[in-house]
């Protein structure tokens, strides 16, 4: 069979367990049907055996198995395995939620702008419209008032104009449809840092709600709900711990209550505390998310309002992006809306999970059975094992595999990923899935790279003696409360079993893989010294050709001719003297002059006759006068 065929056995299984329960009045997800598959298959006390074939009685047994525990209405553990299945599914990351929720809104408004973007509008009317549809369109996007209220519509028509009057439409349409998605965009956001600005000055603000005001209240009021939540549910996990703790301490029996209900009671409280902290957390980071927000979005619109100060016109290079800062962070505000509404709506959809021990496990119940013990808090335990005597003594550990950490001692001591979520490893086995805190201040033990902390010494010496006997106990309690799987992220341990849609023999629901590892080797090139004889040859027909051409070269004698034409071959040279560079001298050095002619011609003009009488003049001077 195929890995698609097996595929498609295992969904079968899971189709026919769901169908099965819808028919008994029982709706489930098939999410929650695998993982309940997976857990009666873990369960020991089921005798599946993973290393053999599933017969065709086997898959009705488990089928049966899986709808029983579906259907029972009186089990925590199935409470808690259906919150874990929710919370998985419903809660993400403040980015991914976010992201989420942008990506729906813009996959609405894509009628709109697609409308807007394929328009061709030509006559006056249809201008009219597609300008209509615009101002829908940053109504729509921008989340600040209703399309259908004339007050906000003219509001926001009258922004619109200040940035893009009608005018312009033609040369909207003449942009590409990118450029369109991206000037729509632009307008937004200049549009809503308008109206923003102009409610903030009292001169407008139609249906915009003022959504930091609504956040300073509802924030406090969801981290008061989330925290009220815990206390309850820490309360009551509480009165659970010191119940079963005295009982498998003092080896008594519980006349008229299952120990095994209030174990799966414990731990659904337990569940629902780490979630609940998960919220608590998301909820502060909005409080500390709309406080920045809120002083950033102040000082914004008080420089803003600087720049304006009551003028007629201001240039568009010093407001439009003020005014889309402005719109950024009203964005900001809409997103922690959406944010907190989310979480509450988490938190409300956690607390049917936790009914059904409540209503089995009141306080009438609990009361006989918890009158005299002392119900301590987690705080409490800390606080009692916090001492110096309280202490992990190297030396009482015998393990050399096992290292003693302290905090004086470790970096980033209080980041050190302790195993099973902060919970004792050694409660867990010696109490049976009891859940106590551990305290890492006391130490944390060290062993195959994680870290283990324990809620006192002694559990850590016992732990110290057999490591791999208590990491085997936690992973068999796993396999009687699988909900204990996500609760203690136990994902690690349990990694070597695969679901069947992985595996490759037909009808068997689990199975161990195949342990693969990247290895390596190498060799020398010549890790022995060898003789090797380059003449040796085994062919002895090889060797008579040799042996003939040696007999052959003695009878032969070396000839040399040359011709006529051979001398030209020859490579000649020749040499020559190069020609010498003569300078000569003479002793002294010696110059002559000569007098320089000049003549002046006297009487051309200038004479009062009329004949002209011409003299010419020798001015020439002598050398030795110069």
């Amino acid at each position: 069979m195929s890995r698609a065929q097996a595929e498609s056995v295992i969904k079968n299984i899971i189709r026919e367990i769901a169908q099965e329960c819808a028919n008994k009045g029982q709706a489930v997800s098939e999410t929650l049907v695998a993982f309940m598959v997976k857990a009666v298959v873990l369960d020991p006390d089921n005798e599946f055996n993973v290393d053999r074939t599933l017969t065709k009685d086997d898959v009705q047994k488990l089928i049966m198995l899986c709808v029983d525990r579906l259907l029972d209405s009186q089990s925590p553990s199935l409470d808690t395995v259906k919150m874990q299945v929710y919370f998985d599914m419903n809660y993400t990351s403040r980015a991914d939620f976010l992201e989420e929720h942008r990506r729906v809104l813009d996959q609405r408004l894509q009628p709109v702008i697609r409308e807007i973007t394929d328009s061709r509008a030509r006559t006056r009317d249809e201008l009219e419209g597609l300008y209509r549809r615009i101002v829908s369109c940053v109504l729509l996007r921008s989340g600040l008032g209703s399309p259908t209220d004339i007050a906000v519509v003219r509001e926001a028509t009258a922004a619109l104009q200040s940035v893009f009057p009608q005018t312009e439409l033609g040369t909207f349409m003449s942009l590409t449809k990118r450029d369109k998605e991206r000037q729509l965009n632009e307008l937004t956001l200049i549009v809503t840092g308008i109206r923003l600005f102009n409610r903030e000055c009292g001169k407008g603000g139609e249906g915009i709600d003022d959504l930091p005001a609504i956040l300073s209240e509802a924030v406090p009021a969801t981290t008061q709900n989330v925290q009220t939540e815990i206390q309850n549910t820490t309360k009551l996990a509480f009165r659970y711990t010191a119940l079963i703790e005295d009982v498998v301490a003092n080896k008594k029996s519980l006349e008229g209550l299952n120990l095994n209900l209030v174990k799966e009671a414990l731990i659904n409280t337990r569940q629902h505390e780490a979630f609940l902290s998960i919220l608590l957390n998301d909820v502060v980071g909005c409080a500390q998310q709309v406080e920045a927000l809120e002083s950033q979005f102040s000082a914004r619109m008080e420089a803003l309002k600087n720049t304006v100060q009551s003028k007629t016109a201001v240039p568009t290079a010093q407001v439009y992006p003020q005014f889309i800062t402005l719109a950024h962070l009203w964005t900001g505000f809409q997103d922690e809306m959406v944010l907190l509404s989310v979480l509450s709506n988490i938190l409300a959809s956690l607390e049917p999970f936790t009914k059904i021990h409540r209503e089995v496990l009141t306080e009438e119940v609990l009361q006989p059975y918890i009158d005299g013990l002392e119900i301590r808090t987690d705080d409490q335990r800390l606080a009692d094992s916090s001492s110096d005597d309280d202490r992990i003594d190297g030396k009482e550990i015998d393990n050399p595999k096992i290292e003693l950490l302290f905090h004086e001692t470790t970096k980033n001591f209080d980041k050190l990923p302790i195993q099973y979520r902060g919970f004792c490893g050694w409660s867990l086995v010696v109490y049976d899935r009891l859940l106590i805190p551990s305290n890492p201040g006391i130490g944390v033990l060290r062993y195959k790279d994680n870290y283990y902390a324990f809620c006192d010494k002694q559990a850590a010496y016992e732990f110290s003696n057999a490591p791999e006997s208590y990491i085997n106990g936690v992973a068999e309690a796993a396999k009687k409360s699988p909900e204990l799987i996500q609760l203690l992220e136990l994902h690690t341990q349990f990694a070597s079993i695969t679901p069947y849609a992985q595996g490759k023999e037909p009808g068997r629901m689990i199975e161990a893989p195949v342990t693969k590892c990247d290895s390596g080797t190498q060799t020398d090139t010549h890790f022995m010294e060898t003789n090797i004889v380059k003449s040796y040859e085994w062919n002895e027909w090889e060797l008579r050709r040799k042996a003939l051409k040696l007999a052959n070269l003695r009878t032969k004698i070396t000839h040399s001719v040359q011709t006529n034409l051979s001398n030209f071959r020859r490579d000649n040279d020749s040499q020559v003297y190069l020609p010498k560079n003569v300078e000569t001298q003479t002793k002294r050095e010696s110059s002559t002059n000569v007098p320089k002619p000049s003549t002046f011609v006297a009487g051309l003009r200038g004479c009062n006759s009329t004949k002209t009488t011409m003299n010419v003049v020798d001015l020439t001077l002598d050398v030795d006068q110069t």
